[in-house]
């Protein structure tokens, strides 16, 4: 009886690609004179750097100039200002809030700019930097936790608060002692990046509200 031996050749599966980052969009809410939100959102963007699965873009509201008052037919003026803000919350997969406590609450600028978007919001998730006093920010966060609830968003548990944020970095906007909130901002960008990508793919099947 012939026998023939066929030799069987080895196909090697050629590894995955990475996913394209999400594009986050990073909200600078407060536009107060001598704010220091900045120092806090140039500490996050650092963390942002060391990752690869997010493409940030900074929304700084001491940069747009819009009225408190809301009309459906805003003026030329108006409109070139949420020009620079709308396409971005658009385009974006996911948000990071870096907001300050003021008066146990959230700034009036950033509820402006909530209320002027709607379905920029929708089935995306937000995750939340906050600084203030003795409660790091928390109470404003826990507001705003119910306004996005209301504007469809999906707002991730785990944040980063900075209390008595002043003390906590030095004069050139370092932090003195970094490894508890640099623990905390990856617990935030993880938790993000996981609904984030979900959240992408559960939309690529169907759109939201459909």
């Amino acid at each position: 009886m012939d026998i023939t031996n066929a030799t069987t050749a080895t196909v090697t599966a050629a590894p995955a690609a990475a996913p394209a980052p999400l594009t986050l969009a990073l909200v600078v809410a407060s536009d107060r004179e001598g704010r220091f939100g900045h120092v806090v959102a140039d500490w996050f963007r650092s963390r942002l750097a060391e990752r690869q699965d997010f493409a940030p873009t900074v929304v700084d509201l001491a940069e747009v100039d819009l009225p408190t008052s809301l009309s459906y037919d805003p003026s030329p003026a108006v409109r070139a200002q949420l020009a620079k803000v709308t396409p971005v919350l658009e385009a974006a997969d996911a948000f990071v809030v870096v907001t300050p406590e003021y008066n146990h609450s959230f700034p009036a600028s950033l509820k402006n700019l909530i209320d002027r978007h709607y379905t920029e919001w929708q089935a995306k998730p937000v995750g939340f930097v906050s600084y203030g006093g003795i409660s790091g920010g928390l109470r404003a966060v826990e507001q705003l936790r119910q306004v996005y609830a209301e504007m469809h968003a999906v707002t991730v548990r785990e944040t980063v608060s900075f209390h008595h944020a002043h003390g906590l970095f030095d004069e050139d906007g370092r932090h003195k002692d970094p490894s508890a909130a640099e623990t905390a901002a990856k617990a935030l960008l993880d938790q993000l990046a996981w609904w984030g990508r979900a959240l992408k793919d559960a939309k690529s099947v169907r759109p939201y509200g459909s």
